[in-house]
């Protein structure tokens, strides 16, 4: 969760939503395409702060009243209860959550017992879907064998792992605060206790070779997650990291670097039965029967509805998006006095959810559907020009765009960004 909120209108104090939000809702239901509904829990404490971390996480354990680790859940589920209120005020017909993630910052310096007793809560006041996926982040050096016990039985399904890197002098780098042996430890505990396991990793960090790189997969598949995500290192500014390659003390990014770690990981990680399905995430997958994906980040991507709850955590409902306040004490404070968490609102123009649509869709191995194309100004015509001419140039799946879709190839998602540009126009 980026530190820095967009711009927007002002929220309102009661937090009701918009009328349309209700009738988009509804009419989405009526005509067979519910639209799905998610949480997303932000915790915001760290142990350390990463150099490379631009989320909004603090390392202090106390920020305030009702912004401290001891008495975080409480506040967050205060803020569930508002979440309840300001939909059935609005009149969104209820759902059942599909599926719910926390977030961070690193939920499991919380003990279990709060985070179960905030999807406890979640589950009174919205209900749970048969079937929800319910995961949490968690470094390997957070959690025990009876954490992860604890939070299989009230009611998780999923424990994502910050693994970054099975090299130490790469997680040093990183700030990173585990041992490469604390990951198959965390691992070994969680499969112990019944959930899916996902491991997180970053390539291109700087000082990481390419063998460095093919000693974290290959350590990653030795384990046999479920799941896998892989994100290039981004140098944000602001950051340590920013400020570091600013003054030259530490070299930037390299993209050919990240390209060949990005090829190597795909290579391997195919060899042992992983599919992608979104370019930074693969999920075991042998039969190709979409098993072990991400539900959660999928809700993302294909434009669904989600509350988020927390300091600084964004919401979206039918196109209406909304988000809270940025520091744990303020968002605390609003909560306290009956005020909306919310500071911020925007609703996205026909143009920008456009740009969107096309930006997610062409990450997935699912694809774009070309008809989406059609409401561009000039109906499409110049994107599907492009099409053609990327087809040509080895960017985008010759097939896929016959029946309909458009799926980068595997060179094209080295490429995703000039994809993107080149569908919308700019």
């Amino acid at each position: 969760m980026p530190s820095i909120l967009p711009e927007g209108d002002p929220a309102p104090d009661d937090g009701r939503l918009p009328a349309h939000v209700a009738r988009r809702v509804r009419e989405a239901e009526s005509a067979g395409a519910p639209r799905t509904f998610s949480l997303y829990v932000h915790v915001p404490f760290c142990e350390v702060r990463c150099g490379y971390c631009d989320f909004n996480t603090y390392t202090a354990e106390d920020l305030g009243p009702g912004a401290s680790r001891s008495s975080y859940a409480g506040t967050v589920t205060g803020e569930l209860d508002f979440a309840a209120g300001v939909l059935a005020a609005s009149d969104v017909p209820a759902r059942q959550l599909e599926t719910v993630f926390f977030g961070g910052g690193t939920p499991t310096l919380l003990p279990a017992a709060d985070l179960v007793g905030i999807l406890g809560r979640a589950r009174e006041v919205f209900g749970l879907a048969p079937g929800a996926e319910v995961t949490t982040e968690a470094n390997p050096d957070s959690v025990t064998a009876r954490s992860l016990a604890e939070l299989a039985a009230g009611g998780f399904t999923r424990v994502s792992f910050g693994m970054q890197s099975a090299v130490p002098h790469v997680l040093a780098t990183l700030d990173r605060t585990h041992r490469p042996e604390n990951v198959p430890a965390a691992v070994g505990w969680a499969r112990d206790a019944g959930l899916e396991v996902s491991l997180d990793l970053i390539y291109g960090t700087p000082g990481e070779s390419l063998e460095d790189w093919r000693t974290t997969v290959e350590a990653a598949l030795a384990l046999r997650p479920d799941h896998v995500s892989a994100y290039s290192l981004i140098v944000e500014e602001g950051t340590k990291f920013g400020s570091s390659v600013k003054r030259g003390v530490q070299a930037d990014v390299d993209p050919d670097d990240q390209a060949d770690k990005y090829l190597l990981a795909e290579r391997l990680l195919a060899e042992a039965g992983y599919r992608w399905y979104e370019i930074s995430n693969w999920a075991l997958d042998p039969l190709d029967e979409g098993i072990h994906r991400a539900r959660h980040n999928m809700a993302y991507w294909r434009d669904q509805d989600w509350w988020g709850a927390g300091p600084g955590a964004h919401s979206h409902l039918a196109g209406v998006r909304f988000w809270n306040a940025k520091h744990p004490a303020a968002y605390a404070q609003r909560l306290a006095t009956g005020v909306s968490p919310s500071v911020g609102r925007e609703e996205p123009d026909a143009e920008a959810r456009f740009l969107e649509r096309v930006m997610l869709g062409v990450r997935l191995s699912e694809g774009l559907e070309t008809s989406v194309l059609d409401v561009a100004p000039d109906g499409g015509a110049q994107a599907r020009g492009e099409i053609a001419a990327m087809i040509a140039e080895g960017l985008l799946d010759g097939r896929a765009a016959l029946a309909g879709r458009i799926i980068p190839t595997l060179q094209g998602r080295l490429l995703d960004d000039a994809i993107v540009r080149r569908l919308a126009g700019f």
